[in-house]
C-alpha cells in the first residue's frame, strides 16, 4: 500500500527587473536566492505562514542550506513562474522546494532552501514550535 504525502505549495508570476540583469541582459545567478525568497514570501501570505507570524510566535528562521540549479537563462522583460512546495518533515524546519518556469513552460531553474527555528534566546530549537505544529496540524500534516 502506499501513501501519498499531501503537497502544499503556491504559484507566483514575477517579471524580470531591469537592476536584476548583467549587460547582456540576463538575470545575474545570484538573483535566483531572491526569487526563491519571493516565493517563499508568497508562500506564506497564501498559506497562513508568514515571516511575521513565525516572529510573532518568537522565532527567527535562518536559512542554513540552499542549493540552486540553473538550465535556461531569464532574460530583462520575461515574466517567469516561481512554483515554491512545502516538504514536511519530523525535524523542527522549513524545507522548500523552488521551480521557476519561463513563458514557455520550460523548467529554468530548480532548487531548495532548509531554514532552522531558533528562539528569541537565538538557541536551536529541536522540536516543533508549537505555533508551527499547530499550523502543520491545520494543514493535516
Amino acid at each position: 500500500m502506499q501513501s501519498k504525502e499531501k503537497i502544499i505549495q503556491c504559484s507566483e508570476e514575477i517579471r524580470v527587473r531591469f537592476n536584476e540583469t548583467d549587460p547582456l541582459g540576463i538575470v545575474w545567478h545570484g538573483h535566483y536566492i531572491v526569487y526563491f525568497e519571493d516565493g517563499r514570501e508568497a508562500f506564506g501570505r497564501q498559506h497562513g505562514l508568514t515571516y511575521l507570524d513565525i516572529q510573532n510566535a518568537g522565532y527567527v528562521t535562518p536559512i542554513v542550506k540552499s542549493t540552486c540549479e540553473h538550465f535556461l537563462p531569464l532574460k530583462y522583460g520575461e515574466t517567469f513562474r516561481i512554483v515554491t512546495t512545502f516538504v514536511n518533515s519530523t525535524s523542527a524546519k522549513l524545507i522548500y522546494k523552488y521551480e521557476l518556469f519561463n513563458q514557455e513552460n520550460k523548467l529554468v531553474c530548480s532548487g531548495e532552501t532548509i531554514q532552522v527555528f531558533l528562539d528569541s534566546d537565538g538557541n536551536l530549537c529541536l522540536y516543533n514550535p508549537e505555533f508551527f505544529q499547530t499550523w502543520k496540524d491545520k494543514m493535516e500534516l
